[in-house]
């Protein structure tokens, strides 16, 4: 595609920057209206600026991606409401043998979260829990809040609905749940199992050493304490890895304002379905031998039936999920299986669904709205296609050396970017160049695609949510409060994603 009138060059360019700059520092003193309104703003320029017409913009919003992210989320919100997550977190302490195993559990079990219920949501789920295990064992929290990190942007890669941009990739490919999975799954066991092993090996004498040896602090938390703790409810929040430079307050080491904000409303949703345990004291007693009277008898039963019914409803909720990554794995449309899923919850629910419906990350889905007609007026300017054609000779996904420079430009751009612009901008034109050569290796390109732009976000703490959400939630526990340095990161960040990018590379099918 040749390059668009200058006016439509100049003006396209100037929407996509401010859309760009709001993306990434998202309070910007200039203007500090967040990405929502930014994307939005973007969109509206291409649209004034005539770059793109208002039927055109329309055209652009892509519902599918829209329907299938909405109807995860949904799902999600209702399987925190069946204490999924908890079970999960005590997952983590049952029957540990050392820091090392956690190290390991830590790892497997937030990337096969991750892949199901995306990286975002285990994070702000898990990331408290953790900080309790590492004190349990008097342990040096950091080396922990990485593997959690860093192993929830590995297996997010591993499925359509592990994170957005691999969202976009599902619906714009056309690749079935199961194919994606197959493709990627082999890379991302073997991602998690090195990610873990540089882990291990960066901080064996860490892990070797107990905290309270080495600051004489180290505090016990009991048993109970760790095992009672009850996660927030959370929605898939999704702020989708864009490097936020606002997150940083005067040095890398604090994360500040919209990402707090944003924790903040995940940690305060009220949890509607949770059934308190109420302590009732006995109504009176007619001897000596107390007992119980015909009130207390009828509360009792009535909470016994009370509690059966919500043991057959969390029940539910498990087997409609069961149903839903089945019918995917089957090759049916993914938005659609999503919707129905996320609506037979909220029957089987039988109760107002508005508490549910308004956790959903509405802010989330007009970004992508706004997204998708600024990156298509980008795309009309002509400047995506002119980079590419320079670019493509020397990014041959058929050659070793072409998937290399292609994994260096998405690994770059991701940083730089952020991973859904990327995958919108590049998508289409990689896929292209992939078919002219077979089938099977435009799947391959979109799949590297997926795998290189995931797990770019390792490289940095701002270059995805997950990060920025394990910071500030580890920053902002109480009583067991940490900060994840950005340096601390780095050190780790850098050698894990090359390695990982690397290795995951060669088994990309």
């Amino acid at each position: 595609m040749a390059l668009a009138a200058t006016y439509k060059v100049v003006l396209g360019s100037i929407a996509f920057a401010i859309f760009w700059v709001l993306a990434v520092f998202p309070a910007v003193p200039l203007l500090p209206i967040g990405r929502t309104a930014g994307s939005l703003l973007g969109a509206m320029l291409m649209v004034l600026f005539r770059v793109i017409t208002p039927d055109e913009a329309y055209a652009a919003i892509d519902l599918p991606i829209l329907g299938l992210l909405f109807g995860t989320m949904v799902v999600s919100i209702y399987l925190e409401r069946a204490d999924m997550f908890k079970y999960l977190g005590k997952l983590l302490s049952w029957k540990s043998k050392g820091a090392k195993d956690l190290i390991c559990r830590i790892c497997l079990v937030s990337a096969i979260s991750s892949a199901f219920f995306t990286n975002d949501t285990s994070c702000v789920i898990l990331t408290e829990f953790v900080l309790k295990i590492a004190r349990q064992h008097n342990l040096p929290p950091h080396p922990f809040l990485l593997a959690l990190a860093s192993s929830a942007n590995i297996g997010s890669s591993a499925t359509p609905i592990g994170n957005p941009q691999n969202l976009v990739i599902a619906v714009q490919s056309k690749i079935s749940f199961g194919d994606f999975l197959v493709g990627v799954l082999p890379a991302m066991l073997v991602g998690v199992s090195v990610n873990a092993l540089m882990l291990i090996i960066m901080y064996w004498r860490l892990l070797s050493v107990h905290k309270d040896e080495e600051d004489g602090t180290g505090e016990i938390v009991g048993e109970d304490d760790v095992s009672s703790h009850r996660f927030s409810p959370a929605t898939m929040s999704h702020i989708s890895a864009w490097n936020s430079m606002d997150h940083v307050q005067s040095s890398p080491n604090n994360i500040n304002g919209s990402l707090a904000t944003h924790l903040d409303s995940l940690r305060n949703r009220v949890n509607s379905g949770d059934q308190l345990e109420i302590q009732r004291s006995p109504c009176g007693s007619i001897d000596s031998n107390d007992i119980s009277s015909p009130i207390q008898i009828s509360e009792d039963k009535e909470s016994k039936a009370e509690h059966w019914k919500n043991k057959m409803w969390k029940l539910c909720v498990y087997l409609v999920t069961i149903g839903m990554l089945v019918a995917l794995l089957m090759g049916l449309n993914m938005s659609w299986t999503a919707i129905t899923a996320s609506l037979a919850l909220v029957v089987l629910d039988f109760k107002d669904a508005r508490p549910c419906l308004e956790k959903v990350s509405y802010s989330l889905l007009l970004f992508f709205c706004g997204m998708f007609i600024t990156v298509e007026g980008f795309n009309k300017t002509g400047i995506p296609s002119t980079l590419w054609n320079f670019m493509e000779p020397h990014a041959k996904v058929d050659r070793v050396s072409g998937i290399a420079v292609l994994a260096v430009v998405i690994l770059l751009l991701s940083n730089v970017a952020s991973n859904v612009p990327t995958v919108l901008l590049l998508g289409g034109r990689v896929a292209a160049s992939a078919a002219a050569i077979s089938a099977s290796e435009e799947k391959k390109a979109w799949l590297i695609l997926a795998w290189v732009s995931t797990v770019a976000g390792n490289l940095s703490l701002l270059g995805s949510a997950a990060n920025l959400i394990v910071c500030e939630q580890a920053r902002r526990a109480p009583h067991l409060g940490y900060t994840l340095s950005f340096w601390n990161h780095l050190k780790f960040g850098v050698p894990s994603t090359l390695i990982v990018t690397a290795i995951g590379l060669t088994l990309i099918r």
